[in-house]
């Protein structure tokens, strides 16, 4: 088996945003250059097919989905909030990352592919049910989980989130849900405010591992063996979803956890494990953070490694 790379780089690639914005273009070029070495060449590479709106609704509000696509613009950039934005590429790149993570639900449960990583951007996590924010439009993870619910008839869904900030629209959408649980490691105090410890869902599916600025990996591993991977454990999920945000890395100009990249192969691998007992390996990863550019592309290095089992 191998991972199953899914990305559309032209539609990466077309969701512009403005001078000096962190989540730009090159972070795609900066997966590719990774991704371009010789011990990745077993990797196989598909087009993410563009997503249905109907999967998108399992996530997000009708209306809301309607009021993104019909702020699309037809030239220039249209600002959502402050720092989330839309250019005319931006609808087709949502909706190829929507794709892209669906497509990789249906390669690891058809047997086509053992894990998937879905390289797409704008990113997912802080896309709340009927509102936009932190660079993000529609959450993909969290969409591909539902999509594995209804589409494959899958139980339990995991969605574990490493980005440095907290995925407070993930948490958002299954808050209430004893079907998936959200998993975060996140810096606080940081952007968006949310992921305190005692924030545990309606079920006690949500679990928060809050970090301070500067713990490094030896506390992330720490929360991780301590909190994290207990509790996906005993929730036995059938498939895990990973939100694979690169932000984290001591290199990142927008937090300060200073992990380095050998902590994001390792806390795949640890996934990995868990997704051994009991999802029959499935993993589906979606690219989420991560604004260094060489902190990006040796994370990313490390972390496909590892879902290739290297």
């Amino acid at each position: 088996m191998s991972t199953l790379l899914l990305t559309h780089t032209a539609s990466s690639l077309n969701h512009k945003v403005s001078e000096g914005h962190p989540e730009r273009p090159d972070r795609i070029r900066a997966m590719e250059k990774a991704l371009s070495q010789d011990i990745f060449k077993p990797l196989v590479r598909e087009e993410a097919p563009m997503g249905d709106i109907e999967t998108v609704k399992l996530c997000h509000d009708e209306s809301y989905v309607d009021e993104i696509r019909e702020m699309s613009p037809k030239q220039g950039i249209v600002y959502i909030d402050g720092d989330t934005m839309m250019s005319p590429g931006t609808w087709e790149a949502a909706m190829r990352g929507v794709g892209g993570a669906n497509a990789g639900v249906d390669a690891v449960v058809s047997g086509k592919a053992q894990n998937v990583f879905v390289g797409t951007r704008p990113c997912g996590h802080h896309a709340e049910r009927n509102r936009a924010m932190g660079f993000c439009i529609f959450d993909q993870a969290a969409i591909a989980a539902r999509y594995a619910q209804t589409k494959h008839g899958i139980g339990r869904v995991a969605v574990v989130d490493f980005d440095v900030h907290h995925g407070n629209g993930s948490q958002d959408i299954f808050w209430a849900d004893p079907t998936v649980m959200y998993c975060s490691t996140h810096q606080m105090p940081l952007f968006p405010g949310t992921g305190a410890t005692q924030e545990r869902g309606e079920h006690d599916t949500i679990v928060n591992a809050p970090m301070h600025p500067g713990d490094g990996g030896t506390i992330f591993r720490q929360a991780f063996e301590g909190v994290i991977l207990p509790q996906l454990q005993k929730f036995s999920p059938e498939l895990i979803i990973i939100s694979a945000g690169f932000d984290a890395h001591w290199r990142d100009p927008l937090a300060n956890i200073q992990l380095d990249e050998k902590d994001f192969g390792w806390v795949t691998k640890k996934l990995m494990d868990v997704a051994d007992k009991s999802a029959g390996g499935r993993i589906v990863s979606v690219l989420e953070g991560g604004y260094d550019l060489q902190g990006l592309h040796d994370s990313i290095v490390e972390h496909v490694s590892a879902l290739m089992g290297h």
